[in-house]
């Protein structure tokens, strides 16, 4: 399937920059999958389209602050590293800039030797594994030193980081926020939860691989990129018991989609499960285990319009797209919103 089926022109301008004061006052286009209908709403009336019974399910992975700012011990040149995944308690895969200037043995230093990074080896894809080096709690040094990892297309620096995390982020190990959750207040979450709206939560991180796009012609060639995901047995139960109900189990966002349909395509339920998933969903495949889902807009040829669209039709995708555009939706992480249903 050519990749140029999946894309679209989108002005520069309609890229968010900064996310809006209230969250919830995004808009939301609601996409109708029977009746081919799209209507325009604002985020906080989405309840209005939720039945007591139906569950929404939250990834709440909470984002590192990942970027770390240092200087190499020999030289003092300036190095950026950005933390992908832990692989041990204090061995990271890092990405690093100038990659060329770090070896095996090179040691980077943070917040004057408040963190210290010794390279360990080289990877084939040009990352890094490092060795961090500290006194005290590592999560705690980070966050003194480290910045928010903001997708490439941001180019506004963030004034309070936590509007880069959702309300109910608690599980740390992300690389960039599951966005479709941003627009979600506290009390939003509790309207929602009195209506009779169950939430269920489970845990997707999210890696950089999210924006890296696909750069082959043909999408079957792609090589996905891997995330670390935990389903708990109390969540596992909680939608298998909605969906005997007759209840809707509403994805928010592609990250608890992609966890959601690992564990359909692996063990063909809801269940307790944890581990690393890799699944590439795109047309035509069939979605096994969402009836509904809330999504921001996303780039052009990506891996995340593709998903929508086995959910939701290319055409009907595309064509909602092209109605963001004319309508000047605000696109990508503190962009707008869409509920497909």
């Amino acid at each position: 399937m050519d990749i140029n089926q999946y894309d679209f022109e989108l002005p520069e301008e309609l890229i968010a920059q900064v996310p809006l004061l209230d969250r919830s006052s995004s808009r939301l286009m609601v996409l109708n999958r029977q009746e081919k209908e799209i209507s325009h709403r604002k985020f906080n009336e989405v309840q209005e389209f939720l039945n007591p019974g139906d569950c929404l399910v939250l990834n709440d992975t909470k984002v590192l602050p990942a970027r770390l700012y240092g200087a190499k011990q020999d030289t003092g040149g300036k190095v950026e590293v950005l933390l992908l995944h832990q692989e041990a308690d204090d061995v990271w895969e890092v990405l690093v800039k100038p990659a060329k200037k770090i070896k095996v043995g090179t040691r980077i230093e943070f917040g004057g030797g408040k963190l210290i990074a010794e390279c360990t080896e080289i990877q084939e894809h040009g990352g890094r594994k490092v060795q961090f080096y500290y006194d005290g709690i590592f999560l705690e040094v980070l966050e003194s030193l480290g910045e928010m990892p903001l997708p490439p297309y941001i180019k506004e620096q963030l004034s309070d980081r936590e509007r880069y995390q959702t309300v109910y982020a608690k599980e740390e190990g992300s690389a960039a926020a599951p966005t479709a959750g941003l627009h979600f207040t506290r009390e939003l979450l509790a309207e929602i939860e009195a209506s009779g709206v169950e939430i269920a939560y489970l845990t997707l991180h999210v890696g950089l691989g999210t924006f890296r796009p696909v750069s082959v012609d043909q999408i079957e060639e792609h090589d996905m990129h891997a995330e670390f995901y935990r389903v708990s047995q109390e969540t596992a139960a909680q939608l298998n018991r909605v969906k005997a109900n007759g209840g809707r189990i509403i994805s928010i966002g592609t990250t608890s989609t992609r966890t959601l349909e690992t564990l359909m395509r692996d063990y063909g339920e809801f269940t307790e499960a944890s581990g690393w998933t890799d699944i590439f969903i795109y047309p035509p495949q069939q979605l096994k285990a969402i009836d509904g889902l809330i999504t921001n807009f996303h780039l052009p040829k990506s891996t995340l319009i593709m998903l929508v669209s086995a959910f939701a039709g290319r055409d009907f995708i595309l064509e909602a797209y092209h109605q963001a555009v004319e309508e000047r939706y605000r696109f990508f992480s503190f962009g707008d919103a869409m509920l497909i249903l």
